[in-house]
């Protein structure tokens, strides 16, 4: 994937698989994220645990992983030409991923973890037409909800990507799995591999 593509991968993040390797063993938390591009030489994921959460407290042994997913689906043979003029395919799934994989830093600072929960409650919220923010519940409430968690970085060393959105098909199976996605309803997925086909 090309730079450019993998960047908006990650301004699009919502969520991810936060993975860590420890002297216990191997912790996973899904937690929602927020993506920083001026962090850091390649910018870094935001996030927050609760406090009774082992992986922040586990020292992580090397590198940490976060799995960040994009669009994916399955995709039938029945939607591709290929299917009537000789029968060889087989059903697969297309999809858009990201391991990124950084130095995991840990804020048990009550401001930094509330200046990162309102940014990421903005971003969640924008655009809604009764937008709530952190600051509409109680000071003294938000402070023991702050208190209860922890923040996270993970300062983003490297990003390894992939896409597999039928780009290794022939023309007219892709404009058939764009057509079958289109009629299910899933625009986002059609459009996915419009633009995988284009090389855009």
């Amino acid at each position: 994937m090309a730079d450019a593509d993998v960047r908006e991968l990650l301004r699009n993040c919502e969520a991810a698989d936060l993975v860590t390797s420890t002297p216990g063993g191997l912790l996973a938390t899904f937690l929602p994220v927020l993506y920083d591009p001026s962090a850091g030489e390649r910018g870094a994921l935001l996030a927050h645990v609760a406090r009774n959460n082992d992986q922040w407290k586990e020292p992580a042994t090397g590198e940490a992983m976060a799995i960040v997913h994009g669009p994916d689906a399955y995709v039938t043979p029945s939607w591709y030409a290929a299917k009537t003029e000789h029968g060889r395919v087989v059903p697969t799934w297309n999809y858009l991923t990201a391991h990124v994989y950084g130095h995991l830093v840990v804020h048990d600072d009550a401001a930094w973890v509330g200046a990162m929960v309102r940014r990421l409650t903005d971003r969640q919220e924008a655009g809604r037409p009764d937008a709530w923010s952190v600051d509409d519940a109680p000071a003294e409430f938000v402070d023991g909800q702050l208190r209860a968690i922890v923040g996270l970085e993970l300062r983003i060393t490297r990003v390894e990507a992939k896409a597999k959105m039928s780009q290794n098909r022939h023309a007219a199976d892709r404009a058939g799995v764009i057509a079958g996605y289109e009629a299910g309803g899933d625009a986002g997925m059609a459009e996915a591999v419009r633009r995988a086909g284009s090389g855009s």
